[in-house]
């Protein structure tokens, strides 16, 4: 949990409020998950990311594991 707290604080700067307008967390949910997340609204964003947590998880043990 710590560690998604960590990802989060440093890949929402200036959107930590609304994740899902944050351009750098669209990306990189474009990236992982493949498709557009630019008309992404709130209620898709927690949905997508209470469907996927457990994939979620293991991106953040590993962002972790590889952080500098």
């Amino acid at each position: 949990m710590i560690n998604a707290f960590r990802y989060y604080w440093v890949a929402a700067r200036g959107y930590r409020l609304r994740p899902w307008a944050s351009p750098y967390i669209r990306w990189r949910m474009e990236t992982f998950f493949g498709g557009d997340m630019h008309a992404l609204r709130a209620g898709e964003f927690f949905r997508l990311i209470w469907r996927e947590r457990e994939r979620l998880e293991r991106f953040l043990v590993w962002a972790d594991e590889n952080r500098p």
